[in-house]
């Protein structure tokens, strides 16, 4: 597994997408919701590593609001290399300097971050699901595109490490 560094939507907008996920449970396929004892929550990544330091990234980020109060406008519904459904915010130029910002701390400290979270290669997301099966495909892209436009804010941010249990808050 992978720790991540996540930014949370507002309520409404976290609504939705567990409604999103249900609807993708009653086609067949398995949504983050059912991962890992339901430890997910919807969210935007914006860095990824195999394990973080949390004093190490709380020290790198020292004096930075992750959580900053950013705008998302999720337009579109993609699928990554190994089936993977998420849903995709315009990559407005506020969030793209803000993930700048966040990974150019991180790096500057030392914390090694996953090659395509780097500024120039990072797609926003929010994962819906980690393997579509083929066949489910076009019903789950269609039970996505059903629910767009979403209008989010972000509302708090943690580092995380679901399969080891670890959420640590973060400003």
């Amino acid at each position: 597994m992978v720790a991540a560094l996540e930014l949370y939507l507002d309520t409404v907008a976290t609504r939705r997408i567990r409604v999103l996920w249900d609807a993708l449970e009653a086609e067949g396929v398995q949504s983050l919701r059912s991962l890992l004892e339901q430890r997910h929550r919807p969210h935007v990544s914006l860095a990824v590593a195999p394990r973080f330091d949390p004093e190490q990234v709380a020290a790198a980020l020292a004096g930075t609001t992750v959580a900053a109060p950013l705008r998302l406008s999720f337009q579109h519904a993609g699928q990554f290399v190994g089936r993977v459904l998420w849903l995709g915010p315009a990559p407005t130029v506020e969030l793209l300097a803000h993930h700048r910002l966040v990974h150019d701390r991180l790096t500057a400290a030392g914390v090694g971050l996953a090659e395509h979270y780097r500024p120039g290669c990072w797609v926003p997301h929010c994962t819906l699901s980690m393997r579509v099966p083929n066949p489910l495909m076009a019903i789950a892209v269609r039970r996505c595109l059903e629910m767009l436009p979403l209008e989010a804010t972000v509302v708090g941010a943690a580092l995380t490490d679901h399969a080891r249990g670890i959420s640590h808050p973060l400003p």
